[in-house]
């Protein structure tokens, strides 16, 4: 036999114990994979599995004043939801909307009530969802954080806001079902509807329109102006609990100013151009824009202290290039400077609002 013969043996002898190896590791490693991974402990499974059903399944035990949910509500909440439950500046109101004769009926009109957006009281059918809520998701930049107890008085207190409660009742595990009795919205949720099952009544009727269509359609990011009012003027149909920015949808959106924003319905309250009303002080502009619900004037909320951003980047009102990089930001957004939270784009400032924001801020953004 000569060298290369033996030479090509041995390779292949050492091919076939390879793939032998590897189909035996294959095999094991089909069932599992051995030293990896380990099964995860009641205490563990008891740390992630929280969630309260509607049913109350998974309810712990605890209790809360209405006087405690205060204290917890305007350190932690309000700065979002306002001092009572009504403001519209970073998320819906969460009260308002309901009256007596709902809380009877325990249905919520969705068709003739003069709220025309619904608050979170208006909607919500189960007080063990809000609970839950709350205890999983809240404070927004710190969540889980609440304990047991302050979640019972934190839901205390938001029902006490909807007059729903006394000022010393005491929520707990042993009276949330009976309570829940008192939602004005109890018996709102149904599944007598078209989208529970393929044959039920539609929610709507309507009859198909088949002519002038268009040859060609074009995907896009705004509506044509044909369809900007198909939904009627979009600036009349604002909740009147709060501020509601609209646009106003019976002009073509070339013909309006750059920004509008709208409260109590109709009310033009700024406008970035076009408009012969006096513009809204700074301060006045940031409580207006939501920018104080986030961001203190010297302490960190959500975002980072104003002030606190003109020391770090030694803001000057002069240096017109900081300035105008400031306002971009305010404008466009941006994540990672100040941490993980990252701050949403503000497409309704207008170019000179966000201007002037930041020049307030380079000065030290004084008191309101």
């Amino acid at each position: 036999m000569s060298i290369w013969n033996s030479r090509s043996l041995a390779a292949r002898f050492a091919l076939l114990v390879l793939t032998a190896v590897l189909a035996t590791t294959a095999a094991q490693g089909a069932g599992r994979f051995a030293g990896i991974g380990r099964a995860a402990t009641p205490a563990e499974i008891r740390a992630w599995d929280i969630d309260v059903r509607p049913d109350f399944k998974g309810l712990p035990a605890g209790s809360g004043s209405v006087a405690r949910g205060q204290e917890i509500w305007d350190a932690q909440c309000a700065s979002c939801h306002g001092f009572f439950g009504e403001s519209n500046e970073v998320f819906n109101p969460i009260i308002g909307g309901t009256t007596p004769a709902d809380a009877a009926t325990g249905i919520v009109p969705t068709l003739t009530t003069s709220e025309l957006q619904r608050t979170t009281m208006m909607k919500l059918s189960s007080l063990a969802t809000l609970w839950d809520y709350i205890r999983r998701a809240m404070p927004w930049n710190a969540p889980k954080s609440l304990a047991n107890d302050d979640v019972y008085a934190v839901s205390a207190y938001i029902l006490h806001l909807a007059d729903l409660v006394p000022a010393g009742f005491v929520l707990s595990e042993a009276n949330l079902r009976e309570t829940e009795k008192l939602l004005p919205n109890r018996n709102g949720m149904t599944r007598r509807h078209g989208l529970w099952s393929v044959s039920g009544t539609p929610d709507v009727s309507n009859r198909a329109c088949m002519k002038n269509c268009i040859a060609e359609a074009k995907v896009q990011s705004f509506l044509p102006d044909y369809a900007r009012n198909a939904h009627q003027n979009l600036a009349l149909q604002n909740r009147t609990i709060g501020g509601v920015r609209g646009a106003d949808t019976t002009r073509p959106a070339a013909a309006l100013p750059e920004t509008q924003i709208v409260a109590a319905g109709s009310a033009v309250i700024a406008s970035s151009a076009g408009s012969t009303a006096t513009p809204p002080r700074p301060a006045a502009l940031a409580t207006q824009q939501g920018c104080l619900a986030c961001h203190g004037l010297d302490r960190k909320i959500v975002g980072p202290g104003l002030r606190e951003i003109a020391a770090r980047y030694r803001l000057d009102v002069a240096d017109v290039g900081a300035i105008a990089r400031l306002a971009e930001k305010i404008r466009i957004g941006g994540s990672g400077g100040w941490g993980d939270v990252p701050m949403p784009a503000q497409p309704q400032v207008s170019a000179a609002g966000a201007a002037e924001l930041a020049r307030w801020i380079a000065l030290g953004a004084p008191s309101p």
